[in-house]
């Protein structure tokens, strides 16, 4: 279960939910960044109308007992005030990068191939939940939230539901940017992995192109038609491979079909493609002339900037950015006052075990044991 804060605690981290705290709004919440134990957090709270409760409810259940390196981290929770409290991501979300031309110049083609298959990935870990499966049901840009180190984390699973096969009469649906949102989905107002699907497409999309969603299919379907994809891909994002522009367009477009039916599912065949272009834009990426076996590539996230090793205890920082334990502690032991990262002053030393980013490590080292 995650920790309990009192009303009288978020007051005070929110200066009383001053609306200069106030850095957001998301469907039926709006979001407070604030200083939580000497820990900068987003307080997120519910309207105690409509969705609300519900979605309370299903928020912190959820995030009691999953755990993924690209969901969002849950840290606590205030019932009097239907209130969550999240790590904060320094970097805002998705949208705010492909909205503004300067900031989707850093988003490079590689990094963009990085954050789908981060996306592809958490949605795969939800979608085979056991027992049941996990829909997120309102994915779009603006609920993809970036770290200081633009990885990705899933937010505001406002109307995910678990999908029990008896409650066909289920009345979730979603509310929140209805381009993205998969219309056999608006119609039926069932939501089912495959809506997901839908909705990655479209990211995919936006990623490919840097166009605004509304009518961004037909646009890469005609100039594919046409033979031209390189027409309509995002030069900010340097100069993407042929092979990944068509390999993306193709994966966008098969997510995006009308009859759900049609759509891949997610773990099969466009998983080993989209885990083959992440490995390759890695490569690409890396200063080094040497290559890695693709198989023992390192996620960049699960290693230290500080100690540049995969980390056995990793600890977040009041800069946003999870770093070992050791060497987090060592640095402030010399008497540094600044992030090993930005190089700027840091509001206090204090340290939060990331435990979902640890239990990833483990897992993905138990996995690669036979080629580490």
């Amino acid at each position: 279960m995650p920790c309990q804060f009192s009303l009288a605690e978020l007051e005070r981290a929110t200066e009383n939910f001053s609306t200069s705290t106030k850095f957001r709004e998301c469907g039926v919440a709006s979001v407070y960044r604030g200083v939580l134990r000497n820990m900068t957090v987003a307080v997120k709270v519910l309207r105690h109308d409509g969705q609300g409760p519900s979605q309370f409810e299903q928020e912190v259940a959820i995030h009691s007992r999953v755990r993924h390196p690209n969901l969002v981290t849950l840290l606590g929770a205030c019932t009097e005030l239907l209130t969550l409290v999240y790590e904060f991501l320094p970097n805002g979300s998705l949208e705010d990068f492909l909205s503004c031309e300067d900031k989707r110049r850093t988003l490079t083609w590689q990094i963009r191939i990085r954050i789908i298959a981060e996306i592809c990935s958490a949605l795969i870990f939800l979608h085979e939940n056991r027992p049941e499966p996990i829909v997120h049901g309102d994915l779009h840009p603006a609920n993809i939230l970036l770290d200081a180190n633009l990885v990705t984390k899933l937010s505001d699973f406002g109307i995910f539901h678990l999908l029990i096969q008896s409650n066909s009469n289920s009345t979730n649906h979603p509310v929140e940017a209805p381009i993205y949102v998969d219309p056999e989905c608006l119609a039926t107002r069932k939501m089912t992995p495959h809506s997901d699907v839908y909705s990655f497409g479209m990211v995919v999309l936006r990623l490919l192109t840097g166009k605004p969603p509304l009518g961004i299919k037909k646009i890469v379907e005609d100039a594919m038609e046409q033979g031209d994809l390189n027409s309509v891909v995002d030069t900010s994002a340097g100069e993407w491979p042929d092979v990944h522009i068509q390999q993306l367009a193709h994966i966008a477009l098969s997510c995006t079909e009308q009859n759900s039916r049609y759509r891949p599912v997610l773990s099969g065949q466009l998983w080993t493609a989209v885990e083959t272009m992440r490995d390759v834009a890695m490569l690409s990426s890396q200063s080094s002339s040497s290559l890695v076996p693709e198989e023992s590539i390192i996620p960049s996230h699960f290693t230290c900037s500080i100690s540049h090793e995969i980390m056995k205890d990793p600890q977040l920082t009041a800069d946003g950015i999870t770093y070992e334990g050791n060497s987090i502690r060592e640095w402030f032991g010399r008497g540094k006052i600044t992030s090993p990262f930005t190089n700027l002053p840091l509001q206090h030393q204090e340290l939060i075990p990331n435990i979902a980013l640890r239990s990833a490590i483990q897992e993905w080292l138990q996995q690669h044991s036979m080629v580490l």
